[in-house]
């Protein structure tokens, strides 16, 4: 088993093998004899850190349906998003780093190839559901590969829970009998699948929840099915515990109608959260309080929930802590699929579907972290980090379990031993993006 912590030689043999492992992407998915392609479902709850799952050690909330995919599936101790939610769709959707694509807020490049693209050409049925949050008009969704969508903040930005205004295939359609946002676009997804039960399918599902504003969802005792929308930005915290249930309950209701499709068994689950709970939020993780910090780099910012399951081919009641990063996702994806990840794309990740099988795989020994909301360089935040420590651009290197919080860096010049060679190692994986940043893209 290779060591989680990196060397200088350890970093170089592993920055080749990432290279080619991007480059040959699929092929292992590709030989499995006459096999069927697997369905693949991607959910990405909104604004959710790893903090808030019962099976992650979360006490604060209800969530049976996910604890139940741990179970039988493999979760992700170590998997990082970006800070916030546009980076993160950017990045999940194209497995390139922020540094060499991210444009601006809510905004993804036309000219980007999505696992969508790839998975639609090798003969999938794509849907995307949820929230978009990436422009491109009425059209946006089907240039970056879907055939079909069910979506919030596509063209507008109206109410996203009670009475929603969502864009379907086309057409802006304004809801006002008491339908609930996230019920709506999860129905979509649901009989997408059943229509499309008899060929291979990909649905992405960005979820809408568990997003500000804070307020009842149709399982709460004060749920209005007459209301417009909280008034609040925020709304109330207090219902953040209903929403993390009814998010639960929306991938129960995927999981549900897979197996009545009869189409389970060959499906890959995936869920993850796109960024840290909200500022709001505090939640309780292994008896200690973590209070939510979207948009801030540090772990409550950036870790998030990653739980996997595909019954008919992954590891069952694993914990696996490798790292894993949203540039991660794409060629997993295409790997399960049989599908190349063209070498043009030079993206930044490479599969770990081996971990999903149970196998060792070629674990990451290092994440990179290109952050900046504005997509201007001069705002942005980078860091490098493993399971353990943590090196931003600026010199500072913190011991994260020690110092979740970020408070106290370490001195970088008296360090010896393990702190000292990992520190060189991720200040390689800086120095190796330090130039990565298109001039086009400021």
């Amino acid at each position: 088993m290779m060591s989680r912590h990196l060397s200088r030689r350890a970093f170089l043999r592993t920055t080749a093998a990432a290279g080619l492992a991007a480059c040959v992407a699929g092929r292992a998915g590709a030989a499995r004899s006459g096999a069927k392609p697997p369905n693949i479902v991607l959910i990405m709850a909104d604004d959710l850190g790893f903090e808030t799952i019962g099976a992650n050690g979360g006490t604060s909330y209800h969530t049976p349906v996910l604890d139940g995919m741990a179970k039988r599936g493999v979760r992700f101790e170590h998997a990082y998003a970006q800070p916030l939610c546009t980076p993160s769709r950017v990045k999940i959707m194209t497995g390139i780093y922020n540094v060499r694509n991210y444009v601006q807020f809510g905004v993804l490049d036309p000219k980007e190839t999505t696992f969508a693209h790839l998975l639609k050409k090798a003969g999938y049925a794509t849907c995307v559901v949820g929230k978009w949050q990436l422009k491109g008009g009425l059209d946006g969704p089907h240039h970056f590969g879907f055939d079909e969508y069910c979506l919030w903040q596509l063209t507008r930005r109206p109410n996203r829970y009670p009475n929603p205004g969502l864009e379907v295939n086309g057409k802006e359609v304004d809801y006002t009998n008491g339908e609930y946002g996230p019920a709506v676009v999860s129905d979509f997804a649901c009989d997408f699948i059943r229509r499309h039960k008899d060929k291979p399918f990909l649905v992405y599902y960005p979820m809408i929840l568990t997003h500000c504003p804070f307020e009842p969802t149709p399982d709460s005792k004060d749920w209005d099915p007459a209301s417009k929308g909280s008034k609040n930005y925020k709304g109330d915290a207090k219902y953040f515990g209903d929403m993390v249930t009814y998010m639960d309950k929306m991938v129960g209701k995927i999981l549900a109608t897979l197996e009545q499709a009869g189409v389970r068994d060959n499906t890959l689950v995936l869920f993850t959260g796109d960024n840290g709970t909200d500022k709001p939020v505090v939640s309780t993780l292994r008896g200690r309080k973590v209070a939510g910090a979207k948009g801030n780099t540090s772990d409550a910012g950036t870790r998030v929930p990653f739980i996997v399951e595909w019954p008919a081919a992954g590891a069952s009641g694993k914990v696996c802590h490798d790292l894993v990063d949203f540039s991660n996702v794409l060629p997993t994806l295409c790997e399960a699929a049989g599908v190349e990840v063209p070498a043009s794309l030079n993206i930044d990740g490479w599969s770990f579907l081996p971990q999903i099988q149970g196998k060792e795989g070629n674990p990451r020994q290092w994440i990179y972290c290109w952050y900046s909301r504005s997509g201007k360089s001069k705002q942005a935040k980078e860091f490098a980090r493993n399971q353990r420590y943590k090196l931003y651009r600026s010199g500072q290197f913190y011991d994260v379990p020690n110092d979740p919080q970020e408070k106290q860096p370490l001195d970088t010049a008296t360090l010896k031993g393990d702190a000292a060679e990992v520190c060189q190692a991720l200040q390689a994986a800086l120095d190796k993006y330090a130039d990565a940043r298109p001039d086009r893209l400021g």
